[in-house]
């Protein structure tokens, strides 16, 4: 499909007027390409020579609208760091359309009603890390946005210097967030929580509408994606940094990456937010927060559910998360067929990586060719004890499996990858970029799409992080 062949609508626009503001992008000056996500246009049916046209360079950055497009602002609220604020909104993002049942949206496009003192634009670093990191995440097999394409400007803005700025064209199923459905909830405008609630049905749960308790339903899916994808981001190590609920999507999507973080050295405590004093959003708080944002999506629900039926519902949260995070790690560590004592195992596991400091991704990755000798393994860490006591209780457990050695190390290296965009190689592509050398962009995005293979040329961003690089926290601008 060429671009001018595309048609967009805007199912979101059918709901009332208060859910958004219209809005027309504000074109960035002297604008390139810097990458185009080839795989994410063929599923859109897009030619892939489109990407590389002039045209495509000025729909991202907003100054060719296609047909259909109606540009505009979503509106929400959301509990930023525990505390309400009553109106957030699309500050940098303006949606332009749909296609295929996906909303494009430009990120960093312009200010919006919602700007607040903003200024609109993203700068390039922190959309170099949304694009490289939202197609890492799918690479991965964890529900996320995308993105289809990045571009540059000459333009700067100012932040803690002055900063070239980008726009990234983000692709999803949906943008609706939990602080979506506050916003309308305590403004008690029942009409439009009621019509966003049937609009978020018919979106991201479809085999819902019509049904009877449709609405009780929907909440109960939203407490189980949601404890799915918490229990994803904890198996393959990936700290959000920034779970306030109006970044928390209502579809089960990882959404808005902002100072996200992969583990370096294996850390419960990680924060990578520097903005996070406290800790809230660490690592292992992660399926709690996941549970508090629940709590105040209920609140949010209650005029449409009755709420003694959602407690009901949200205190199954607890066994969801842990039945799937054991799965996962079962999996992570080539089990069969979990036991009852397999917790035990995962336990004891987590308490060595976090006395010996490892390296997460790596020991994983090792532990998947692990065949009985150990050397590899207790390179890892500092003392060797602790591996040895847990590797024999490994030793044992592997014993009940049917598997062979071979289909298990085979199992294990297609489910955990040699490579994740640890903070410090997303840096170097940074520098490289803001040279303008874009290089290193296109060599993690190939890494993103494919974390299991083996990426030789690049070995050494499959070892440990080197130390003057380890646990680096991030702001809320990166």
């Amino acid at each position: 499909m060429k671009l001018n062949e595309i048609k967009l609508t805007n199912p979101y626009l059918k709901l009332p007027e208060e859910c958004y503001t219209r809005v027309q992008p504000t074109p960035l000056k002297k604008t390139f390409l810097i990458h185009a996500n080839e795989a994410l246009a063929k599923v859109l049916d897009i030619d892939i020579e489109e990407l590389y046209s002039d045209a495509f360079v000025d729909f991202v950055n907003g100054a060719l609208q296609l047909e259909g497009s109606d540009t505009f602002a979503m509106c929400y609220a959301g509990h930023q760091f525990g505390f309400y604020v009553p109106r957030l909104g699309d500050g940098r993002a303006i949606n332009i359309g749909t296609v295929n049942h996906l909303h494009f949206q430009l990120k960093g496009a312009g200010q919006t009603r919602y700007s607040r003192s903003g200024d609109g634009r993203a700068v390039l670093r922190s959309s170099i890390r949304e694009y490289l990191m939202s197609e890492a995440m799918h690479g991965l097999g964890i529900e996320t946005t995308r993105a289809l394409a990045l571009i540059g400007s000459e333009q700067q803005v100012i932040r803690e210097d002055w900063e070239t700025t980008a726009i990234v064209l983000r692709i999803s199923p949906s943008w609706v967030r939990f602080g979506t459905f506050e916003y309308f909830a305590h403004k008690k405008k029942l009409i439009e929580l009621e019509a966003l609630a049937d609009y978020a049905i018919a979106e991201s749960y479809p085999h819902l509408v019509g049904e009877e308790n449709c609405y009780l339903h929907f909440f109960t899916e939203v407490v189980g994606k949601t404890a799915r994808l918490m229990a994803e981001w904890q198996a393959v190590g990936f700290n959000h940094g920034v779970m306030n609920t109006d970044n928390m999507s209502i579809a089960g999507l990882t959404i808005d990456y902002g100072p996200y973080a992969f583990l370096d050295d294996y850390d419960i405590n990680n924060i990578c937010n520097h903005t996070d004093t406290k800790g809230r959003y660490s690592f292992g708080n992660q399926p709690s927060i996941g549970e508090w944002n629940l709590k105040t999506l209920m609140q949010a629900l209650s005029p449409l559910i009755n709420m003694e039926k959602m407690e009901k519902i949200l205190a199954h949260y607890g066994r969801l998360y842990t039945e799937h995070i054991l799965y996962l790690m079962g999996k992570k560590l080539g089990l069969d067929k979990l036991k009852s004592k397999d917790g035990e195992l995962i336990t004891h596991l987590f308490g060595m990586m976090q006395g010996l400091t490892i390296d997460y991704t790596l020991f994983f990755r090792t532990l998947s060719h692990y065949n009985g000798e150990r050397t590899a393994l207790l390179k890892l860490g500092l003392y060797h004890k602790p591996m040895n006591d847990w590797l024999d209780s490994y030793d044992k457990r592997l014993e009940e499996n049917s598997s062979t050695t071979q289909e298990r190390q085979e199992k294990m290296l297609k489910t955990n990858p040699k490579f994740v965009l640890k903070n410090y190689m997303l840096q170097e592509a940074i520098d490289a970029a803001e040279e303008g050398d874009f290089t290193l962009v296109d060599v993690l995005f190939n890494i993103a799409q494919n974390p299991y293979d083996e990426h030789e040329a690049y070995e050494r961003w499959a070892g440990v992080t080197p130390d003057v690089f380890k646990n680096k926290k991030l702001s809320c601008s990166s």
